[in-house]
C-alpha cells in the first residue's frame, strides 16, 4: 500500500495554496452538474456525506448545505495545506455541519459511518482506483450511495482549432501514463464500481464547454499546474510549458473562442444491504 508521501510524488497537478485557485475555478464550472448528479443519485437531507479528495472543499460545502442541519459533510484530502484552508473557510462562513480531515483514505480502516461517499477527478490520479473504491464501500452504511465523476481526456475540443490545446492534452495524457495513472478512466467507472461490490450502478456523461473567459482560463491554469510533472518526466522543456500557458491564455481571452472540458463520466451505485 502506498504512503501519502509516495502518492504525492506521482500526483500530477500542483497542490497546496498554489493549486487552490485553480480548484475554485473548476468547482464553479462543475457545480451545476454536481448538484444535478447528487439529486439523481438520491442525496437526501439528514445524510452523512464523505467527500474524498475534497481539495478546496467546495463540494464538501455543497454537501453540507444539501444534507441540512440534520446531516453533515466530511471533506478528506491528503493535502494538509488545502485542508487547513478549507477549515478556515468553514470558520469564516460559520458552517457548523462540515469538517475536514487531512488523510489518505487508502491508509485508513474506515468505519461504515456515511450514507454517501463522493469523489470527483480523484481516481484518475490513483495507481489502484479499485482499492480506493473498496475503501469507499467500507465507509458506507448498508444501502449507502457512492457517487464518482472522472475524466476521459480524449474528449477535448475547441473552436476554432487550437494546437496548444491538442499539445496540452497530449502532455497530460503522457505524464499520467508515465506515473501509472489513467487519464481516460471515465468509461471504466461502471465496471470498477461493480467490481468493488456496488449494485444498481448507473451512469451519465457531461461535457461543459463555454466561450466566457472565466471558464476557459481553467486550461492554461491546468497546463501551468502540470508543468513541473511534465518537465520532470522529460516530456517537454520549461520553455515549451511556458509557451503553451501563454498560448492557451491568449486563446481563452479571445472573445468568441470556445474551450471544452474533457468528457466527464458520472457513475453512482449502492452498497448492498447486508
Amino acid at each position: 500500500m502506498s504512503s501519502p508521501e509516495s502518492v504525492k510524488v506521482h500526483y500530477i497537478i500542483r497542490g497546496g495554496a498554489a493549486g487552490r485557485d485553480r480548484l475554485k475555478v473548476l468547482a464553479r464550472i462543475m457545480r451545476p452538474a454536481a448538484l444535478e448528479l447528487f439529486q439523481r443519485a438520491g442525496l437526501q437531507p439528514g445524510m452523512a456525506c464523505l467527500d474524498v479528495g475534497c481539495g478546496s472543499g467546495d463540494i464538501s460545502f455543497d454537501l453540507a448545505q444539501l444534507a441540512g442541519p440534520g446531516g453533515r459533510a466530511v471533506g478528506m484530502d491528503m493535502d494538509a495545506i488545502k485542508v487547513d484552508l478549507a477549515r478556515g473557510e468553514a470558520s469564516e462562513r460559520k458552517v457548523s455541519n462540515v469538517e475536514f480531515r487531512a488523510c489518505n483514505i487508502c491508509e485508513t480502516d474506515p468505519e461504515p459511518e456515511f450514507d454517501l461517499v463522493h469523489a470527483r477527478f480523484l481516481l484518475t490520479h490513483l495507481k489502484d482506483p479499485l482499492q480506493a473504491l473498496r475503501k469507499f464501500r467500507e465507509a458506507l452504511q448498508p444501502g449507502g450511495i457512492v457517487v464518482i465523476s472522472d475524466i476521459d481526456s480524449r474528449g477535448y475540443f475547441s473552436y476554432p482549432e487550437c494546437p496548444a490545446l491538442h499539445r496540452y492534452a497530449e502532455l497530460y495524457t503522457l505524464v499520467a501514463l508515465r506515473r501509472g495513472c489513467d487519464p481516460n478512466i471515465g468509461p471504466r467507472l461502471p465496471a470498477l464500481l461493480t467490481e468493488a461490490g456496488f449494485e444498481n450502478v448507473q451512469l451519465n456523461v457531461v461535457q461543459p464547454a463555454e466561450t466566457v473567459s472565466e471558464f476557459k482560463i481553467i486550461l492554461p491554469l491546468t497546463m501551468e499546474s502540470i508543468g513541473d510533472a511534465v518537465v520532470a518526466e522529460g516530456l517537454a522543456s520549461q520553455s515549451e510549458v511556458d509557451r503553451l500557458v501563454v498560448e492557451l491564455s491568449d486563446f481563452a481571452n479571445t472573445p468568441g473562442t470556445l474551450f471544452s472540458m474533457p468528457r466527464v463520466v458520472e457513475a453512482w451505485g449502492y452498497r448492498p444491504q447486508d
